[in-house]
């Protein structure tokens, strides 16, 4: 299953739900939600009062990122105000195990992120009790950065490990997606695709019937 993920961290957030309304009239079922604190990564972005906000109106699955330090603290706030599925940093736990546990415990589904620099071998004794994994492919925190190469022997590895075990686990990327990266990623082996600017830069419905051209050309040339 191949689905496009719109950042909402691109958009304008002075017309996000007419934007938002967008996304869903052409047909996208995923919206990716970043939040992030200021301490696990540089950047603040928004939290639980927009994600609340934004759920009154919305039918779209809520794909909330949390790029936070010790995120078990929020892990039940973030459900109460609209997540389908949380995704938390391998990087930014004490306890990683305990924090997915929390997650699977609140009814929604879980997601593990691991940063360009870390390791496959660091999360894959949690293949089994996630849903997917998010490999950032560039550093976290801010929008607009160039994919690095080197994630896609990470996303290659992540593959072969799933498949191996023959476990239902998605692989989602994050960053620097775009018309030259898309099949790169798409051939390692992910089937998530998060995408900010290339969303939400200039005509949105538009952008969006492009992306979704391509991932199906794409995916044609694989299956």
């Amino acid at each position: 299953m191949y689905q496009l993920c719109p950042s909402i961290l691109s958009a304008d957030f002075n017309r996000l739900g007419e934007q938002i309304e967008i996304l869903e009239k052409e047909g996208i079922k995923w919206l990716h939600i970043d939040v992030m604190d200021g301490d696990f990564v540089p950047s603040i972005s928004f939290g639980m009062p927009v994600i609340k906000s934004i759920r009154k109106e919305s039918e779209l699955f809520f794909d909330v990122h949390l790029m936070v330090s010790e995120p078990g603290r929020y892990i039940q706030d973030f459900v109460d105000c609209g997540a389908d599925s949380i995704t938390v940093h391998a990087e930014a736990c004490e306890d990683l195990e305990r924090t997915i546990e929390l997650i699977r415990d609140a009814g929604v589904k879980a997601g593990v992120s691991i940063k360009p620099a870390t390791p496959v071998n660091d999360i894959s004794h949690m293949l089994e009790d996630v849903d997917f994994v998010l490999v950032m492919t560039v550093q976290p925190g801010f929008g607009g950065q160039k994919y690095i190469e080197d994630c896609t022997e990470k996303i290659q590895k992540l593959r072969e490990l799933i498949d191996r075990e023959n476990l239902d686990v998605d692989i989602q990327v994050d960053g620097g997606i775009n018309d030259e990266t898309l099949e790169t990623v798409m051939k390692a082996g992910a089937n998530l695709f998060v995408a900010g600017s290339w969303v939400f830069s200039g005509d949105i419905a538009k952008n969006v019937r492009h992306i979704r051209k391509r991932i199906e050309d794409i995916g044609d040339t694989i299956e």
